[in-house]
């Protein structure tokens, strides 16, 4: 059945698409020259403070490459950053004061950013220009990957403290991960009401748990976010990066779209989600670095296990800074190209 929708929500949606849709997690940023002659220095916090630089930058993508969805220039710490949470230029959030025990529930709260709302406002106003409809996407951390940063006090290779503090008191870890679910559901209603057509949670640390562990430890409150959302009616994505078997979880927990890294293949990945539930990836993000009929080439192995429904291209994980641009672009149009249907096609 033919649809209304623009290809990137249609494709959430499980309906038929004219092509699949494309964007890359990380398009707006470091990789974009324009991005770099904008910014200036300074924390990324500085830029999304700034509601007009911020929608900026989420525009700058959807101009260069052509993508189905423009994504907020935001970060995932924004709704704790009263906790004490920058972003350091090359390394990512840093705390100045780690969680430890319960007196540090006190200082998360869910806070108000109206800098992301109103660079959402700023952004759908200019994407309702364009002679096709661009859907924008908001964004969130999931609860393990807020909690590894506040408790390691920033980004961490084994996230032992976070491991420690859930394991020798599960109490505690449960009312953090309480209190992080009801700040994280609060943003992502804001930044729908704001314009958000739909939502990713970044659950990106997840993977660095065993199943067992984040079934009992993680998922309740990723479920209270993602079910949260029910009544904002927009699809809901979720994406980690190494949690191949972590999938089902994700769509148990009331995920439209799954999103898949490089290291399942998407026939698989569907198999692990179950029917009614789309995916999204997973082109490795390195392959952007070989030479272009390399990347084409890998880009048409993920196609050509992807299925025709149901499918959002993008990367395994976030474009690399140093990523050509051009690759990129050409990237969307093969994708675009060799994925279009014809009318009685995209209808069936």
């Amino acid at each position: 059945m033919a649809t209304d929708l623009p290809p990137f929500l249609a494709a959430c949606r499980g309906q038929a698409v004219p092509y699949t849709p494309v964007w890359f997690m990380r398009q707006a940023g470091r990789s974009l020259p324009e991005y770099r002659a904008r910014r200036g220095p300074g924390s990324i916090l500085d830029a999304v403070r700034d509601p007009a630089l911020a929608a900026e930058l989420t525009l700058q993508p959807v101009r260069r490459y052509g993508v189905d969805a423009a994504v907020l220039f935001s970060d995932i710490v924004v709704p704790v950053i009263d906790f004490g949470v920058d972003v350091a230029p090359g390394t990512g959030p840093v705390v100045e004061k780690p969680f430890r025990d319960a007196k540090d529930l006190d200082r998360l709260r869910p806070v108000p950013a109206p800098f992301v709302e109103e660079a959402l406002r700023l952004v759908t106003a200019e994407l309702s220009h364009l002679p096709e409809p661009v859907p924008v996407i908001g964004f969130a951390g999931g609860p393990f990957t807020l909690a590894s940063y506040l408790v390691e006090g920033g980004p961490s290779q084994g996230f032992a403290k976070a491991k420690a503090l859930m394991w020798s008191e599960p109490d505690l870890w449960a009312e953090l991960m309480q209190r992080l679910a009801e700040i994280t559901l609060a943003s992502l209603r804001a930044q729908v009401a704001a314009g958000a057509d739909a939502v990713q949670i970044f659950e990106s640390w997840g993977g660095a748990l065993s199943p067992a562990d984040y079934r009992r430890y993680v998922w309740p409150a990723l479920h209270h976010v993602v079910s949260g959302l029910e009544p904002q009616q927009v699809p809901r994505i979720v994406f980690g990066v190494g949690a191949g078997e972590l999938l089902a979880d994700f769509a148990r927990a009331g995920a439209d779209v799954v999103g898949v890294d490089w290291r399942v293949p998407l026939d698989e990945a569907r198999r692990r989600v179950g029917p009614g539930v789309g995916v999204q990836g997973n082109l490795d993000p390195t392959a952007c670095f070989a030479p272009w009929p390399v990347l084409a080439e890998q880009a048409r192995a993920v196609l050509a296990v992807a299925g025709r429904r149901g499918h959002i291209f993008n990367l395994g994980h976030g474009v690399l800074p140093a990523t050509d641009p051009d690759q990129l672009a050409r990237l969307v149009e093969l994708v675009h190209t060799e994925t279009a249907r014809s009318r009685d096609d995209a209808s069936a």
